[in-house]
């Protein structure tokens, strides 16, 4: 079975959790970490998770998890915060994380404005979404705003700023 697949179904029987706590669901992870496989996953809310919020989240998906047998190997859970450099994957994160400064890192080079200048890597404000692209407002010295099409995005983050 794949990391994938098994990835899909945790998603698919922590989603009623999910709802029934108010949480959103922002990744799954199941990875091999030397001999040990792990099964993380982020959660969050409206002004943020608690350690009592994973806590209560871990105990119903745990036993749900041995319920199911949806895991083909042994594991450890692990649920937790996204972080301050928390992962931006769906369309509403997007949306929802207007304002924020990112980085986004594209599956190929990319030339946003058609001037030649081809790169991976943006960071800058991110605005949005306009249609099916990311909107950033570039803050290094390409400048400028930039439209990321969102289907070739491989990796996009909050870049926390202190």
């Amino acid at each position: 079975m794949s990391t994938e697949s098994v990835e899909k179904q945790v998603e698919e029987l922590a989603a009623p959790i999910v709802s029934e706590f108010d949480l959103d669901l922002v990744d799954i992870e199941y990875r091999q970490q030397g001999r040990e496989w792990l099964l993380c996953l982020y959660i969050d809310k409206a002004g943020g998770v608690t350690l009592d919020d994973c806590a209560h989240f871990s105990r119903e998906l745990s036993t749900l998890l041995d319920v199911e047998d949806v895991v083909p190997t042994a594991y450890r859970l692990e649920v937790s915060s996204p972080g301050l450099d928390r992962p931006l994957k769906k369309m509403d994160d997007f949306r929802r994380f207007a304002g924020a400064v990112v980085k986004i890192k594209m599956r190929s080079l990319v030339d946003p404005d058609a001037r030649g200048y081809t790169r991976k890597t943006f960071v800058g404000v991110l605005h949005g979404l306009e249609g099916e692209n990311v909107a950033v407002e570039q803050s290094d010295s390409a400048g400028g705003k930039v439209l990321l099409p969102l289907q070739d995005i491989d990796k996009a983050n909050i870049e926390p700023q202190f």
